[in-house]
């Protein structure tokens, strides 16, 4: 799965048209994620789980997909409900 949307507090970027349902919900958890951790050390987090997991030997694509808000985000980005009832860093849950 490539990445579609980009969530930069407070900015969503879109690659490619009309965002779907399941886009938009995606990034708002990520948009979540990113004022539980006052915004910048949720990036510097991101970051640093990335480079973890390559150098742990996972590829690009696989490094992104086991970072844990990533990993929050895709497993609920189809409950459009999911952040009225998620509670405060849950991602931490997929760590």
């Amino acid at each position: 799965m490539r990445p579609n949307g980009l969530a930069i507090f407070p900015f969503l970027f879109v690659k490619y048209g009309r965002p779907s349902k399941t886009l938009i919900n995606h990034e708002r958890i990520h948009f979540r994620q990113q004022l539980e951790m006052l915004i910048l050390p949720f990036y510097v987090w991101y970051i640093l789980e990335y480079l973890i997991h390559r150098l742990n030997g996972k590829s690009p694509h696989h490094a992104y997909m086991s970072i844990s808000f990533e990993r929050e985000a895709y497993a609920n980005d189809d409950d459009l409900g999911y952040l009225k009832k998620r509670n405060f860093w849950d991602f931490w849950r997929y760590i």
